[in-house]
């Protein structure tokens, strides 16, 4: 079953129904888990309105409570994130400690909201553990994080786990096409997102998506085994970043703080960051692909760019490439990470 606060939830089909089962009888605490950008929070948004909706999140059209509730604005819904631009502290968990007692407003429960959970500290995990562990019956918690291990292990142990993956890049064009966005446009939002609705809706509006995936299809024809040529390359293409990441301010300018605006800022970094190296490392799969008779993803690069390297090469460069994403998420510096990258794939060796 899709619940009517669900309707504008882009692709997660199983997740939703999971989720829509557990409205009736709801357990205390949940972590949503999965790559930034998939839609977690815009889910767990969404959930927290069916659980406080009167008629379970099923109707025609949004009630109060479920606008209140996505919004933010409804007093049984409390967001919890970190007071400054880095952690969830003690003093944040110490208010939910305190909160978390009091009886719901207007609803039959009261459901705290944390976006932002894998910036928790241990102290603020240590605050919270006891709540968790002995909630009242009227208290539901809903955790977001990319991952388990981003949170104390004393925390996540006492969530039911909800994992997102990626969404299927087809699912995802259609979605924005039948919003009304031109094809071409959405295909190309739909390449650099790489399964992110949440960062393809960031871009809807930007002119320079084709720009930033045409400079990553660009890489391997610019490559140079010289390092300072490799830490060339390495500013130019964080420098085609910048745009997109003015289209993501401009986004969200009228409905953050600063301090979230800053937070959004650095993860849309990272994310659009790993969205470059996906769409070069789809450009050495299509190179081998091509050459193994087998299907090309990038249709638009020209056969001869894509047999300039063999097979073998290509493959050994893909593989390079997706190493260089998970230095990323273990936050080595970009700068650095790329010139060594790049030098790399430009090696003989």
């Amino acid at each position: 079953m899709r619940l009517s606060t669900f309707r504008d939830v882009i692709g997660h089909q199983r997740v939703l129904g999971l989720l829509a089962d557990e409205v009736a009888s709801p357990a205390n605490a949940y972590l949503f888990v999965g790559a930034a950008s998939v839609g977690k929070a815009t889910v767990a948004r969404r959930f927290a309105a069916a659980l406080l909706c009167p008629d379970g999140g099923v109707h025609t059209d949004a009630c109060s409570t479920c606008r209140r509730a996505v919004s933010g604005a409804h007093p049984d819904v409390v967001v919890v994130e970190p007071q400054g631009r880095q952690n969830l502290g003690v003093e944040e968990a110490r208010s939910v400690v305190s909160q978390a007692v009091l009886t719901p407003v207007e609803g039959p429960r009261k459901v705290f909201l944390f976006e932002e959970a894998g910036t928790m500290t241990d102290q603020a995990a240590n605050a919270l553990l006891k709540t968790l562990e002995e909630p009242t019956g009227s208290t539901v918690f809903v955790l977001v994080a990319e991952s388990e291990d981003d949170l104390p292990a004393t925390v996540a142990s006492r969530c039911r786990t909800v994992h997102f993956g990626r969404v299927d890049e087809e699912a995802l064009v259609e979605a924005l096409t039948s919003s009304g966005i031109d094809r071409t446009r959405a295909e190309n939002i739909g390449r650099i997102a790489g399964g992110r609705p949440g960062l393809a809706l960031a871009l809807v509006n930007s002119d320079e998506a084709a720009r930033f995936r045409e400079a990553w299809l660009s890489v391997p024809g610019r490559l140079h085994p010289a390092p300072g040529e490799a830490f060339v390359l390495a500013e130019e293409m964080l420098a085609e970043l910048e745009p997109l990441l003015d289209d993501v301010d401009a986004e969200s300018e009228d409905r953050t703080t600063r301090e979230r605006r800053e937070r959004n800022r650095r993860r849309a970094r990272q994310t659009l960051l790993a969205g470059g190296l996906e769409i070069l490392a789809s450009w050495y799969l299509d190179a081998a692909s091509l050459q193994l008779a087998g299907m090309v993803r990038n249709r638009d690069v020209p056969f001869d760019e894509l047999t300039s390297v063999t097979p073998e090469r290509a493959v050994r460069n893909a593989r390079m490439v997706l190493d260089a994403m998970s230095g990323l998420a273990l936050n080595l510096r970009p700068r650095l990470l790329l010139a060594d990258l790049f030098a790399k794939l430009a090696s003989e060796d």
